[in-house]
């Protein structure tokens, strides 16, 4: 390959230049955004909304269902069970129990499909995050890089995938609710515009400052999810995690992140470039010293001696 000083800076420039080019914002940060409200006040613990979850995702039937020993252990979700319903470590100010649902919350801009190298997770402009299983190489950054640690990997299969709530996407794009929301019968699961659900949490904690705790979990932990809650407990006590910073979790690793491609797609031609530099000097050959020089002095001087 004949590569000279010039044409290698000008290959190692434009390369440089194109792997800087951003990948583009989250495309779900717009406001049209779609969400889920969860008053957890309204929640009566029947488990419906994983019912119609395992059924709307062909997943097994909900374990123990039937069974109130259920609610006695905390659960998490699984390959097999995208969302379960747990009750609060307190009951609420009546006395009564609470409960709520866990699942991917969908951030506005998630962690997860900035790590992916592969995009096998896409925000849509709707609010899901949708998960690809035709891109996904199984590196599992998105489980590392969810402040949530939701993503789920089918450990016991021989080709595993990554799984979680789809957020019930098919179905929002047929204009449906998701499948929880639709079966949910005490009206604790509200479906809509984000920044309309965000305004209806506002006012019913404002309207009822003695009922709810003043904050509307979910609209600035990670930058902002599309699952909000309320709730008279803390919400440590319902299973979500308030060690979660506001900041989005892809803003804490944008430069590291920008440096792969760049690393990855620079370095090569700088080797490269180097390689056939060295290559063609070592093909011409060392350099005839012009008459005159100081080697020919030196012989002159000899010569003259004799």
């Amino acid at each position: 390959m004949d590569l000279d000083r010039r044409t290698f800076l000008k290959v190692a420039a434009v390369t440089g230049a194109t792997a800087l080019v951003p990948r583009g914002a989250a495309a779900g940060a717009a406001g049209g955004a779609r969400a889920v409200l969860v008053d957890t006040t309204l929640c009566v613990g029947c488990r419906g909304c994983e019912a119609a979850c395992s059924e709307a995702n062909r997943l097994p039937e909900p374990d123990h269902a039937g069974d109130p020993g259920v609610f006695d252990a905390a659960r998490t979700t699984t390959p097999t069970a995208f969302t379960v319903v747990n009750r609060s470590t307190a009951p609420g100010p009546d006395g009564e129990p609470r409960f709520a649902k866990t699942q991917c919350l969908h951030c506005v801009d998630p962690g997860c499909a900035s790590a992916c190298p592969v995009r096998a997770l896409e925000k849509t402009a709707s609010g899901p995050v949708v998960y690809h299983p035709e891109r996904c190489i199984g590196c599992r950054y998105c489980m590392v890089s969810c402040p949530f640690g939701l993503p789920r990997y089918e450990y016991d299969k021989v080709v595993p995938y990554v799984r979680k709530c789809s957020f019930c996407a098919e179905r929002q794009e047929a204009g449906l609710p998701p499948a929880c929301v639709e079966a949910c019968p005490s009206g604790a699961l509200v479906f809509g515009n984000r920044e309309e659900l965000l305004e209806v949490a506002r006012t019913r904690i404002y309207t009822h400052p003695d009922r709810y705790v003043h904050h509307v979990y979910g609209e600035q932990e990670a930058g902002g999810t599309s699952w909000l809650y309320l709730a008279d407990v803390p919400f440590e006590g319902l299973g979500l995690r308030t060690d979660v910073e506001t900041t989005p979790y892809p803003a804490r690793t944008a430069g590291a992140l920008a440096a792969v491609p760049f690393v990855m797609t620079l370095w090569p031609p700088v080797l490269m470039g180097l390689y056939a530099i060295r290559r063609r000097g070592a093909a011409e050959g060392p350099a005839t010293p012009p008459e005159g020089t100081a080697a020919d002095a030196g012989s002159t001087r000899e010569d003259d001696h004799d």
